[in-house]
């Protein structure tokens, strides 16, 4: 089979989850139902928080913006999983793959960069609490969330631009359910070093350092709680965090398995179902950690919801 030039490469094949004709009516209702649950749970909390003016502070514009992250995450890889699941077609154009692997990124990317700026904002409210509204004013907020949107934006677009020098055989499959810039670079037909190179550096600098960024935030703030003498001042410090804390986990705990599970099984298939977790799973059940763990977003929940019910 001969390498042909990108620009002749009309459609790359998507491997997807099973191959079991039996299995595609059980993965598209499940996965249509997740993704409904999702895009309302997110979109409930955003409304929820825009329409109560109690929750107009830094951490709830923070997790608006991390609601509409999920929702735009999501709508990136499953709508084309279950389009082709319905017209029983694995292709995706090279142009929507590239669109597809742009997005994910950037997403992917916001998901990280949000939960890191929520892990300082907690870091600023605990351990300095009254320089807090001078110091997480409506301005900053604005420009770290516009700093993460451009950031991200070059970034991805650089790993674009690099993908459109590779060259790819004819019928290329991915081993995966979406396109994915790790699996591209398995199938490219040409050399991939500098854009391997590239995405072991942005890798470390949009992973590890936001991780880190989160990981030093909570030191300090568990140094600030152990020095509160009020043990009730400690418990609503705590539960202010607590959300976080559990979003957190579910984000890094689930990428880590993903990591862990191709490199430990070499299985493209079980990398696939365990990529699961975090581009479908953790953006449907970070609403309800949010709406079930903190009373604010609960009680504002509640209020939204009887107030549209008693709509006339």
């Amino acid at each position: 089979m001969e390498a042909e030039n990108q620009t002749e490469v009309s459609v790359f094949l998507l491997r997807g989850l099973s191959d079991d004709p039996e299995l595609q009516p059980l993965l598209f209702g499940m996965f249509l139902s997740m993704y409904l649950v999702t895009v309302l749970g997110n979109l409930l909390v955003i409304l929820a928080v825009s329409s109560d003016s109690h929750l107009h502070t830094p951490m709830y514009f923070f997790l608006s913006n991390l609601s509409f992250v999920d929702i735009c995450f999501i709508s990136t890889t499953v709508p084309k999983m279950l389009v082709n699941i319905q017209e029983c077609s694995k292709g995706i154009s090279y142009l929507e793959c590239l669109i597809q692997v742009y997005f994910f990124m950037i997403f992917a990317g916001m998901d990280d960069f949000l939960l890191t700026v929520m892990a300082y904002d907690r870091f600023v409210a605990i351990c300095h609490p009254l320089h807090y509204t001078v110091i997480m004013n409506p301005r900053l907020c604005v420009l770290l969330v516009l700093g993460c949107w451009l950031t991200l934006f070059w970034v991805s677009l650089i790993h674009i631009l690099l993908v459109r020098r590779l060259a790819f055989c004819t019928g290329t499959e991915i081993p995966h359910f979406f396109c994915e810039l790790a699996q591209i670079l398995q199938v490219a037909c040409s050399d991939t070093r500098i854009n391997n190179i590239c995405l072991y550096v942005a890798t470390a600098l949009l992973c590890v350092f936001p991780l880190t960024g989160i990981l030093f935030s909570y030191s300090q703030i568990v140094s600030s709680l152990m020095r509160m003498s009020s043990s009730e001042g400690k418990y609503k410090a705590f539960s202010t965090c607590g959300s976080h804390l559990s979003v957190v986990s579910l984000f890094y705990g689930t990428s880590l398995g993903v990591y862990l599970t191709s490199a430990v099984t070499h299985s493209s298939q079980r990398s696939s179902i365990a990529s699961v977790m975090y581009t479908v799973v953790t953006p449907m059940l970070n609403p309800f950690i949010y709406s079930l763990r903190n009373k604010d977003v609960k009680g504002a929940l509640q209020r939204f919801l009887s107030r549209a019910t008693s709509w006339p």
